[in-house]
């Protein structure tokens, strides 16, 4: 595979160049959830249960799976008694709930970004706000979040959401997000709810999580000098299809997601001479290596790695994996063994 080097540049005389942007790829939360399972697996041994996909990546599921995951859609497709992971998108109450009715051992890969969400949902439903949340209806983080307190919430997805919104007290009204929105069109959405709710309260601290503004930041940087954006990630990716949308609103003259280079297009490339890459935050960085080897097949060897943050934020591993690690004597840091 592709070594990728900042600002690294061949003596390419096609024109023809790769902006790499950075950030990109996995973030702290899909990090921690994805090293959660392989350490379970290594602790308990297969079988491992896993709510729902661990992140939303096909590579990463389908790797975890060989190595003896089993992804279920609910907690009852689950035997009595077995070790559950829930997701990094995080589980509502009742799902919780279930999952104890039926004794499992349960593992919350929640990312702390989203459980954050999780207590400013409990909070302001325990002080009687009205709580607003903008994101996608069937979105697992968003059915998670909305568990929290159905009967406070409400789902504003689109201006259909804003229209049937209705509060009780104007003076006790807040907008909350999904941790993985565009946060163009989330501020865009939040002024229209405002426009019919003006005392609208803003959330304590911003939803929108750090890794998913980084990179959306990062492509625009790139995106208006480029002919063609390749965007790594899988379609149920929320972050991700949203760098497609960012990269083009930034003024790339097109934009495109793929789960593996395989499924790179050949017509894409008529009349290209800068190819913007970038990965959503799910995404392992073997797959990006593997579209700048497909790149570089098509002389597009220029790869120039651009900057707009560095991140080096970390989250421990959950609680309870945590504890029967260190029982165990067994290593509790968030690293896996390879």
């Amino acid at each position: 595979m592709t070594a990728i080097k900042p600002n690294a540049q061949s003596d390419n005389v096609s024109g023809k160049k790769v902006l790499l942007a950075a950030p990109r790829g996995y973030c702290a939360g899909v990090d921690r959830a994805v090293i959660a399972v392989e350490k379970a697996l290594d602790h308990y041994g297969a079988p491992i249960y896993v709510r729902k996909q661990i992140v939303h990546n096909k590579h990463v599921v389908a790797s975890l799976e060989k190595r003896g995951a089993i992804f279920v859609n609910e907690v009852d497709e689950a035997p009595e008694g077995c070790i559950m992971v829930f997701s990094a998108h995080g589980v509502s109450p009742a799902v919780v709930e279930a999952a104890n009715a039926r004794n499992q051992q349960t593992i919350d890969a929640t990312c702390p970004l989203v459980t954050k969400v999780h207590r400013e949902v409990q909070r302001f439903d325990q002080e009687g706000y009205d709580i607003l949340l903008v994101g996608h209806e069937g979105h697992e983080e968003v059915e998670g979040t909305a568990g929290e307190a159905p009967n406070a919430v409400q789902l504003i997805d689109g201006p259909d959401g804003i229209a049937n919104a209705k509060i009780k007290d104007p003076n006790k009204v807040i907008w909350l997000s999904q941790t993985t929105l565009s946060v163009d069109e989330t501020m865009e959405t939040v002024l229209k709810l405002r426009e019919k709710f003006p005392t609208l309260q803003n959330p304590p601290s911003d939803d929108i999580c750090y890794a998913t503004q980084n990179r959306q930041v990062a492509i625009k940087k790139i995106g208006a000098e480029c002919d063609l954006v390749i965007v790594v990630g899988s379609a149920n990716s929320s972050n991700t299809v949203r760098l497609v949308e960012v990269a083009l609103d930034a003024g790339a003259k097109a934009s495109y997601r793929v789960d593996f280079a395989s499924e790179i297009k050949d017509e894409w490339f008529e009349g290209v001479s800068t190819v913007g890459v970038s990965s959503g935050a799910s995404v392992p960085e073997e797959l990006v290596s593997e579209v700048l080897d497909y790149l570089a097949s098509r002389e597009f060897d220029d790869v120039r790695t651009v900057t707009t943050a560095e991140e080096d934020v970390q989250f421990s591993l959950p609680k309870e994996l945590r504890k029967d690690l260190k029982a165990a004597g067994h290593d509790v840091s968030n690293k896996n063994k390879n």
